[in-house]
């Protein structure tokens, strides 16, 4: 009898521990963040717990769930509705009103939370999984493109955010259409108090960019600090100016179909369908974030970078420190007038690291080549000395050595005519939007292409600035020109061209298979798109044009096309990926990667931006950022928001006007916000200045105190104010002396030192 009463008893705490388990709580902290997830799997805490009293950053109304499920066939969202904490608190598991069961396990790290989806069931339907959204109460400054929430005010200095932990996921929600964010406006104030919304607007509303969609300096046309251009909503404000932060991931084994447009709104940008490329086994399963909050004023180097080392992602390093790191934003030089006899002196007399051959044409991605941009003897010189020419691999001879990398602009993954996959022999693997029959049998020389299904075929290709000259179909080995088809059988393609881009006109049979190109924009960046089989193909090109000709720094223009095989973000990362294992294949130490945009996908491989220049970037005249467009001050805050060095863009040449005092409040600004440029140096121009060598050694000096982390937070805040003026002064290699200069008179000498303790 007593031990059937033990028996029971045991029973009793059995059943009591299996209860009070499915109905548990969770708190999860990290040496400076809290959050508690509920028994629905809702975080519905998230506190601040460097300083007391702790401050709650989730909403009352607007509670976090952990992860949902998406159909997109029902564009129908599944949150939690019940959560269950098993194996030590390790695996969370969440049931969902559909049936699906989610296994999720969970670590816990000094600075981060690891989440990461382990299995899940019943999931016919589910072809989305998102993390989130995570819903704060920061209305101060959102980083779209990896995913924070800031407050960088002195009060409250404190960040949310989140980082996707392998290419599967990506930033944004499961209904991203074309899993790349439009480029549009945001209204968001930083500050409401400096900079209080009109009547007219509310926080979260959405407007289109200006211009007409070719011109890219016409696209910045809102100067207001409460326009916010988006570059990715991985972070996103909502009506009251709340930011969230979301990522996703999705099961991309199966067809699917598409209508995107990458910059909505415009006369010359209608949206597209496509049929998107279906890749077997890259599914949601594995699925990994890293949920993070911290003072905002040490996150970037010391909770996101021991996030990026302690999960193996992307690290390029100069110097041994990361790209990332403000100590490491360095300028450029890109170059004119084609003569090359003083610029690699030039270069290294100031301090500066990489040079861009902007003078040269744009570098066409031709796989013919085999890497060999010079041919295989090396005997194209396109570098102009007036002891003799240059190739690419001569040149690098020279610079490498020194430290100094030479760079091209390119237009990343547009496959123009001429090239080896575009024509006269086109590549089976190019990317497409719409697949139809051919139903009756053309010769050589037939203008009357008939298709089974006119649907989407009069659509303009592309997704961004359609371009006529580049609608195009492809049947076998032949591109063919288009504009039209017929609305009443027999659907009939009209105006069209056999034989595009020199292909060889041929005989085809009905029946055969026709596929209307995906294809890149005119205006310079004409191409056809390659799936994503030819694009990792392409990426892993780029490394070996780098092995073969010493090229380290590439400029990668129409990093948007990326985005246009409809896998978006995804895109990015596998294509970067690609790239960066190739170069470490090679022994590449590093390789410096510009281009005109910014995404989730590239933010981790990219180490600068070079986005046009003069005073649509900033007027030096007026300390403006963007005094003829915007695009100074809307590209400074993309990147500011998202820890990512600011640009200055194509600015400030040395000619024979210039000064040391220019170019010591350039160098000012430049360390005390966090920026690059990219200076143009003409030959002719520099050797016209009479202060040249003062002005070299001028940068030199503030450049070298950067590279030593000599500058401390509160010096960065004077410097960053363009109403001041500066002088300095090099002692030895570890100390300089810093001067504010009033009415041409320095002021009383502030002492910097080396960074040492840091490793500078």
């Amino acid at each position: 009898m007593i031990q059937s009463k033990k028996i029971i008893t045991l029973l009793f705490c059995i059943m009591y521990v299996t209860i009070s388990t499915s109905y548990a709580q969770l708190n999860l902290s990290t040496g400076y963040f809290k959050i508690h997830i509920d028994k629905k799997g809702f975080i519905t805490s998230m506190k601040n717990i460097t300083v007391k009293p702790f401050r709650e950053f989730s909403i009352n109304d607007k509670p976090s769930p952990l992860m949902c499920l998406y159909n997109s066939s029902k564009k129908e969202y599944y949150k939690p509705g019940k959560a269950t904490f098993e194996n030590n608190n390790t695996t969370i598991v969440l049931r969902y009103a559909n049936g699906s069961v989610a296994k999720i396990v969970v670590s816990v790290h000094k600075k981060y939370f690891k989440f990461t989806l382990q299995s899940l069931t019943q999931r016919e339907g589910i072809d989305d999984i998102q993390w989130g959204s995570f819903n704060t109460n920061i209305t101060n400054l959102f980083g779209d493109v990896i995913g924070v929430a800031r407050d960088t005010t002195e009060s409250v200095n404190y960040a949310i955010g989140a980082l996707a932990l392998n290419d599967i996921t990506i930033g944004g929600n499961s209904i991203t259409e074309g899993d790349a964010a439009p480029f549009q406006y945001v209204i968001n104030t930083p500050d409401a108090n400096r900079f209080p919304l009109p009547a007219s607007l509310h926080e979260g509303q959405l407007f289109p960019i200006g211009g007409d969609g070719i011109s890219d300096v016409a696209f910045y046309s809102h100067p207001e600090e409460y326009y916010r251009i988006l570059y990715g909503n991985t972070a996103t404000v909502d009506s009251k100016g709340r930011i969230s932060v979301t990522y996703h991931a999705r099961d991309r084994s199966e067809k699917r179909d598409i209508l995107f447009s990458l910059i909505p709104f415009l006369k010359n940008d209608e949206p597209n369908h496509q049929e998107v490329q279906r890749l077997p086994g890259v599914d949601f399963i594995g699925s990994s974030i890293a949920l993070w909050g911290s003072p905002d004023s040490t996150a970037l180097l010391d909770v996101i970078q021991n996030i990026v080392l302690s999960e193996g992602l992307p690290y390029p390093t100069i110097n041994g420190k990361w790209v990332k790191d403000p100590a490491r934003y360095i300028p450029d030089v890109t170059t004119g007038g084609n003569l090359f006899d003083s610029t690699i002196s030039y270069v290294s007399q100031m301090g500066f690291k990489a040079i861009e051959a902007n003078d040269l044409p744009y570098f066409k991605v031709d796989r013919g080549n085999e890497g060999y941009i010079d041919g295989k003897n090396f005997g194209t010189k396109p570098f102009h000395f007036t002891g003799g020419n240059k190739s690419h691999k001569e040149f690098t001879d020279i610079s490498n050595p020194l430290g100094i990398l030479m760079g091209r602009h390119t237009i990343t993954v547009a496959l123009a005519p001429g090239t080896k996959d575009a024509s006269p022999v086109p590549s089976d693997s190019l990317c497409y939007q719409q697949k139809r029959i051919l139903t009756k049998s053309i010769n050589e020389t037939d203008t009357n292409i008939v298709v089974n299904d006119p649907t989407y075929l009069n659509e303009v290709a592309s997704w961004e600035g359609h371009s006529h000259s580049l609608n195009i179909i492809k049947i076998g080995k032949e591109l063919i020109h288009y504009l039209g088809v017929s609305a009443a059988p027999p659907y009939t393609l009209k105006n069209v061209t056999r034989g595009y881009w020199h292909t060889k006109k041929s005989y085809h049979e009905a029946g055969d298979t026709l596929y209307k190109l995906q294809v890149t924009l005119d205006y310079g960046y004409e191409g056809l798109i390659p799936d994503i089989y030819l694009q990792d193909k392409i990426a892993e090109y780029y490394a070996d044009v780098s092995k073969i000709n010493g090229i380290r720094f590439i400029d990668l223009d129409g990093q948007e096309f990326l985005f246009n095989n409809g896998h978006g973000y995804y895109s990015v990362k596998r294509f970067f990926r690609k790239m960066f294992d190739r170069a470490s294949f090679d022994n590449i130490p590093y390789m410096r990667i510009s281009g005109a945009t910014l995404s989730e996908g590239s933010w981790h491989y990219q180490s600068v931006w070079n986005v046009g220049g003069g005073k649509n970037m900033y007027d030096l005249k007026t300390d403006q950022w963007g005094s003829a467009t915007s695009e100074g001050k809307d590209l400074r805050d993309v990147a500011f928001s998202n820890y990512f060095p600011a640009t200055f863009g194509g600015n400030f040449e040395i000619d024979s006007l210039s000064t040391p005092k220019e170019y010591e409040h350039i160098e000012a600004i430049s360390v005390g916000v966090g920026v690059t440029y990219i200076m143009p140096i003409n030959q002719k121009s520099v050797e016209s200045c009479s202060r040249k060598y003062e002005i070299f050694d001028a940068i030199r000096t503030w450049e070298n105190a950067r590279a030593a982390n000599a500058f401390p937070r509160k010096i960065k805040r004077e410097l960053a104010d363009p109403a001041k003026s500066w002088h300095l002064e090099q002692i030895d290699k570890d100390n300089w002396k810093l001067y504010r200069v009033i009415n041409e008179e320095k002021g009383a000498a502030i002492n910097l030192t080396r960074d040492t303790a840091g490793g500078y």
